[in-house]
């Protein structure tokens, strides 16, 4: 079992920055591929970033490429997402994901049904 816990969500302003994190236990997550999904008022969950076992290799949905960036530190059992330049439409609630999977050519790690835990979430909102 691992238990994900999120933390960093919060209230900004267009234009600024947030940085999520997710605290894991139960288990070491270098066995695991990690991902960042969110949750708009009406809307399905959708992908937002993942990354791979090691953390040399990312991926991000393309709404959020070049202001989000994730990152892994294996040692201290923590996923990162740094969020910069942020709009209304990031207004969401940030899940964060762990699946015991390598990443393939079909992009699994967009998929919900691909990881295997869950965090509770950590509200975003963006103002205007």
């Amino acid at each position: 079992q691992v238990q994900l816990v999120e933390s960093g969500g919060g209230l900004v302003q267009a234009g600024g920055s947030l940085r999520l994190s997710c605290a894991a236990s139960g288990r070491t997550l270098n066995s695991y591929t990690m991902g960042w999904f969110r949750q708009a008022p009406g809307k399905e969950r959708e992908f937002v970033a993942a990354i791979n076992r090691s953390g040399s290799n990312t991926y991000y949905t393309d709404s959020v490429k070049g202001r989000f960036t994730i990152s892994r530190d294996n040692p201290k059992n923590t996923v990162l997402l740094q969020m910069n330049s942020l709009k209304p439409e990031d207004t969401a609630v940030y899940y964060c994901a762990a699946g015991n999977f390598y990443v393939n050519s079909a992009g699994n790690y967009r998929q919900r049904n691909t990881y295997t835990y869950w965090g509770q979430g950590t509200q975003v909102i963006v103002s205007s």
